[in-house]
């Protein structure tokens, strides 16, 4: 009975802050804040099903802006805990397809993010240049999950190397963010489902790094991520 009550009050939330997410994005369309505002309202709901979220943002990584911001993709209740984390002037980057779920899709899209065609090659590497374009042109951060899926419990996978060249090419740092386990965390009929914690890791500089370079770039970070995501499971669940 609890699962059913809180399906229907998170389905309810959703349509609802999508709604008034594009109303408001009516009035200033694309606006670099859009996201962050939408997305402050989005982690609330976390409290519904029952989940203390904590996010910790060094102030080494509140000085930087703009940036590419990385974080591990886990399952469909990203939207929500992930969300609590967003800082302003930050845009996501998401599949084209996005747009034409009802009410989410078009929340989405007015509120700025950028939408890419995954199955198209070449327009997923212009893609790359037009969102370093950007970040230079509009001051913005960008939020991507360098895995390009959700994981279902099989911790971080391999990442793709699209965030760090967008990166390189706007001459911004990559800033990893780590989201402790999700994975069978939520159970709908528990009243308390525990603590997610959200941590910004320090930022890394691709300065002097060149093209050859990139994947061992990639893979370094996802190995520190891989163990900062172990050590916050750890405290997670104490």
């Amino acid at each position: 009975m609890l699962a059913l009550i809180r399906i229907i009050l998170m389905t309810a939330a959703l349509v609802i802050i999508c709604i008034f997410s594009c109303l408001y994005c009516l009035l200033r369309p694309f606006h670099p804040n859009n996201v962050y505002i939408t997305a402050k309202v989005l982690g609330k709901v976390t409290k519904i099903f029952g989940l203390d979220v904590e996010v910790r943002v060094p102030d080494s990584v509140r000085k930087i802006s703009p940036a590419v911001y990385i974080c591990n993709h886990q399952n469909s209740y990203d939207i929500f805990t992930a969300a609590n984390a967003v800082l302003p002037n930050t845009v996501s980057v998401g599949k084209k397809s996005l747009k034409w779920i009802p009410f989410f899709g078009q929340m989405y899209w007015l509120t700025g993010n950028i939408l890419i065609d995954r199955k198209n090659t070449n327009k997923a590497m212009n893609t790359i240049a037009l969102t370093a374009k950007k970040i230079r042109e509009k001051n913005l951060s960008v939020w991507l999950f360098p895995e390009g899926t959700r994981s279902n419990g099989k911790g971080i996978l391999s990442f793709k190397t699209g965030a760090f060249r967008t990166a390189m090419q706007a001459n911004v740092p990559v800033i990893p963010i780590c989201v402790s386990n999700m994975h069978n965390k939520v159970d709908l009929n528990r009243w308390d489902n525990g603590k997610i914690i959200i941590e910004y890791m320090e930022p890394i500089s691709l300065e002097g790094i060149t093209k050859d370079n990139i994947r061992t770039v990639a893979n370094s970070t996802r190995d520190k991520m891989i163990a900062q995501f172990e050590r916050l499971n750890k405290e997670a669940e104490q």
